[in-house]
């Protein structure tokens, strides 16, 4: 404890230490990161506003924007404020903060996947029993179970993190304080440390991984094989859960299943988990889905006939 008091900050080296490219890089991310929260929160007053979405999926749906843009609060102003300092700082406690809330949600996406992805299951293959089986107090406690794994696979990786010594240096190559780039800085062996971040963070993103690949396979292999009717749209829902996990568990499998070291690509993985990916949830989820774009599309009809209707009223007056 004595040692680690040693170290009350961190400073940050960000993405590059140009001004120049800082600047560029700043407008490019601010306008990324309103592009993400709008976009997610565009899915999430859609999906509520819009009876003809209120099945599960669109639950679950409406669940992962929501984790997506807190996600992405937590992370985007502090990098992009930073940009304007000449010093980027961050306190001891607001790096083990940054650290837990970052897998808490994190922790919660990788296991939302495989209760939409079984959700998708029952739809495809007992289409029949599909409400009896995702019934809501079902789905709620889906939800229930996915924030209490991401809640306890966060506290784990906290204590990895926090038990350890800093007394210097002080400085993470890196935009964000994260497992690795941490563990390179502690003034221990931190080697078993690592193993252990492995095992709990690498190997979850793997087994998860595999299991949704699994599972969509046999999904699509399914539909081939009964050639159900619609099973177009079943087939552009699962490509488009697909193309979402594959986006997410890439990188995350490549920084967190991988022996404790830090590599100069890393911090570009880290923009793609923490930046690309949840404005492309978002994109994906509405482009690739005729009913999510019929749903915005009446929305904004409402929502400009309403404004027109008190405009003309108050011009009236």
């Amino acid at each position: 404890m004595e040692n680690r008091n040693n170290v009350t900050e961190f400073v940050l080296l960000g993405l590059t230490q140009n001004p120049e490219m800082q600047k560029v890089l700043s407008v490019l991310f601010l306008l990324i990161y309103i592009a993400t929260l709008l976009g997610n929160l565009l899915i999430i007053v859609t999906i509520a506003a819009s009876r003809s979405l209120g099945s599960p999926m669109y639950f679950f749906l409406a669940y992962l924007s929501f984790i997506v843009a807190v996600y992405s609060i937590t992370v985007a102003p502090k990098m992009i404020t930073d940009w304007f300092h000449e010093k980027k700082t961050i306190s001891f406690q607001s790096c083990m903060t940054q650290i837990f809330i970052d897998h808490l949600f994190a922790g919660a996406d990788v296991i939302l996947p495989v209760v939409m992805a079984y959700d998708r299951y029952v739809a495809i293959c007992k289409p029949l029993r599909y409400l009896i089986i995702m019934s809501r107090r079902v789905c709620v406690l889906m939800l229930l179970v996915a924030r209490t794994g991401g809640f306890l696979y966060s506290l784990v990786q906290l204590l990895f993190i926090y038990q350890l010594p800093f007394c210097g240096p002080n400085v993470i190559d890196n935009f964000l304080c994260d497992m690795y780039p941490l563990l390179k800085l502690a003034c221990t062996d931190s080697r078993l440390t690592g193993f252990s971040v492995i095992a709990n963070g690498g190997a979850i993103c793997i087994v998860v991984f595999f299991i949704l690949l699994v599972s969509y396979r046999v999904m699509l292999h399914y539909l081939k094989t009964h050639g159900l009717e619609g099973n177009h749209k079943a087939f552009y829902n699962c490509a488009s859960h697909m193309m979402v996990v594959l986006l997410f568990f890439d990188p995350c499998i490549f920084l967190y299943a991988r022996p404790n070291s830090t590599l100069p690509i890393d911090k570009s993985m880290t923009v793609v988990l923490t930046f690309i990916v949840p404005m492309l949830n978002s994109l994906i989820y509405t482009l690739r889905n005729a009913e999510m774009k019929n749903a915005m599309r009446k929305l904004w009809s409402k929502i400009v006939t309403l404004v027109g209707r008190e405009l003309h009223s108050f011009s009236l007056l």
